[in-house]
């Protein structure tokens, strides 16, 4: 595993990488201080960079609100707002030539997480928490245990989770 992960890294990070970064990114979120110093560094209009799920790449937007706990962008490519917590975004542009393989921007530290899940810990009916890709935190059952992931009921809806994601 990687000792630090960086913006350009996210598109081939491992479930295990993946799940550090949530738990980095619920941890700064839990920390009313650092949601007030972020919002102090954001204004209408602002351009920062998001990581969009569906492409697996780093996304240019602008901000067009900003609330207590999340930051509305609008993705400059498709015109799309999307509603961030504060912690998923990125200030500082960096430029394509940097995300093409220069590591010159900063990266950040992963800290080790809880422990990660493995298969033999879960059960079906075990009510269990995860977080989706848009960084929500949510509470499922357990119905399905599959080799690499376990299939969760979710308010009505099945998701499919890495074991490692799952606490």
């Amino acid at each position: 595993m990687r000792q630090h992960l960086t913006l350009k890294d996210l598109p081939m990070a491992t479930s295990a990488e993946l799940y550090q970064l949530s738990w980095v990114i619920e941890q700064l979120l839990a920390d009313p201080r650092r949601i007030v110093q972020a919002r102090s560094h954001l204004h209408l209009g602002q351009q920062v960079q998001y990581f969009n799920w569906d492409d697996g790449k780093l996304r240019a937007a602008r901000v067009v609100s900003v609330k207590n706990d999340r930051v509305t962008v609008q993705d400059e490519s498709s015109h799309r707002q999307i509603s961030l917590p504060y912690a998923a975004i990125a200030t500082e542009v960096v430029p394509a030539a940097q995300q093409a393989g220069d590591t010159a921007h900063e990266a950040i530290e992963l800290a080790p997480p809880p422990e990660v899940g493995r298969r033999e810990d879960f059960r079906v009916g075990q009510r269990v928490s995860f977080i989706d890709r848009d960084l929500q935190h949510r509470i499922g059952l357990i119905v399905r245990v599959n080799q690499q992931t376990a299939t969760l009921d979710c308010d009505g809806q099945s998701w499919r989770v890495a074991y490692s994601l799952l606490r």
